[in-house]
């Protein structure tokens, strides 16, 4: 057998299996389950870090989607109208994007590794789970701590 045909269909092999990886884990959201809701906001939290970097934010009654976001991003695009309708059509739900770009440094300490990035904040601004990709509309429904006592 011709050594490169088998490269190429090492490659080909690789290629589909990481591609049916990607599409199986992109805008999925990882972590821990909703936590005790906090009375307030604390310093430590992840909201404090979006606040000090973008101070005109605000958080959410309920829930804030932080989305992180860069200008040749097409799925940053289909991100910021699935969270922007969320935020719209639910009470106490807030949608913040930020340009990753401009907020390098908020970007390290948060640890977003790519975007379009969504962290879903609790009503006290700690991050309750995140997703690195396009979530659809139903993932970030079930993230979201909208049935907790207010």
């Amino acid at each position: 057998m011709n050594p490169g045909l088998v490269i190429l269909v090492l490659a080909v092999v690789a290629a589909a299996g990481f591609g049916l990886y990607r599409r199986r884990v992109d805008g999925r959201f990882a972590g821990a389950a909703a936590p005790e809701p906090e009375p307030a906001v604390e310093e430590s939290t992840a909201w404090a870090s979006v606040a000090a970097s973008v101070p005109s934010a605000e958080l959410g009654e309920r829930a804030t989607l932080v989305q992180f976001s860069s200008a040749f991003c097409a799925p940053c695009r289909t991100t910021r109208v699935v969270l922007a309708d969320v935020a719209e059509r639910y009470d106490g739900v807030a949608h913040v994007e930020i340009d990753a770009e401009q907020h390098l440094e908020l970007v390290r300490e948060l640890d977003v590794r790519r975007t379009p990035t969504t962290l879903v904040l609790d009503r006290a601004g700690n991050e309750i789970t995140r997703a690195a990709g396009a979530p659809r509309r139903e993932q970030v429904l079930a993230a979201l701590p909208l049935h907790q006592e207010s």
